[in-house]
């Protein structure tokens, strides 16, 4: 297939999806997202307003904590701002990942952001926690299992396919061509996520959608999650809800919703 006659099949599956999307109501909305590239450190980003967010950081939280944030398929960095912005609030430092749904496969993209993260100068953390959006948790969770940082942390997933997805079952036979992860989503044994190994003594919480319309409740869940929430939100936009973003600061901070 020539570049051009892609690029347009892509835009085209782009404009269906958002088609099917559920959409997000009042109570799901955040701050607004607002542009960044592929890695978006906390001393790189500004906050809404005028203010200067460093003047805001709540010193009883360690100040060398790194919190890695992950979006989901089909997505960039910026659809992960409001958790960004909540998390550099509550005084953590954010590397906030983005990733290309075309190219690459979870262990490809798992080596990169592996890669990225033992080479990673900016300063030295205690900790490295990760918290993920979708196919972001995925991605996650082949880095903590296969080639973890020293400090690795807490983990904290929304709306994770963990034991695959009926949606990918439904989609990835038209799209995979072009979404070359959503076939390692399914829920047939032998996809990949299907076959990731536990997570061991690294808390886990899982927060799900109530009426996600993608990944459902069952799907969510983790054998070694430590705790688990459902809330009244869509897939889409779950990681926009306040409600969701103070509970990744909590579970961060105390190991509970």
């Amino acid at each position: 297939m020539n570049q051009p006659l892609r690029t347009a099949a892509f835009l085209l599956v782009a404009l269906l999806l958002l088609m099917v999307a559920p959409a997000c109501s009042d109570s799901e909305a955040g701050e607004p997202e607002k542009h960044q590239h592929h890695a978006v450190a906390a001393d790189e980003a500004v906050e809404p307003g005028d203010d200067d967010p460093t003047e805001q950081i709540d010193e009883s939280v360690p100040e060398h904590e790194l919190v890695v944030v992950l979006h989901g398929m089909g997505r960039t960095s910026m659809a992960m701002y409001a958790v960004q912005w909540e998390l550099e609030q509550a005084g953590y430092k954010v590397l906030n990942w983005g990733y290309s749904s075309t190219c690459c496969t979870i262990e490809e993209l798992g080596e990169e952001l592996a890669q990225e993260l033992a080479e990673y100068d900016k300063f030295e953390p205690k900790r490295i926690h990760f918290v993920g959006h979708s196919l972001g948790n995925i991605i996650a969770r082949w880095v903590v299992t296969n080639d973890p940082p020293e400090q690795t942390g807490k983990m904290v997933m929304l709306a994770p396919p963990n034991q695959g997805s009926t949606s990918a079952d439904r989609h990835a036979p038209w799209t995979g061509w072009l979404l070359e992860p959503i076939e390692e989503l399914m829920t047939e044994e032998e996809s990949t996520v299907q076959n990731l190994e536990s997570i061991e003594d690294r808390p886990v919480g899982v927060i799900a959608g109530e009426h996600d319309g993608k990944v459902s409740v069952e799907e969510s869940k983790l054998d070694e999650q430590d705790d688990h929430q459902v809330v009244p939100a869509h897939h889409t936009f779950i990681m926009n809800r306040s409600d969701v973003r103070e509970k990744i600061v909590s579970f961060l901070e105390d190991g509970e919703f």
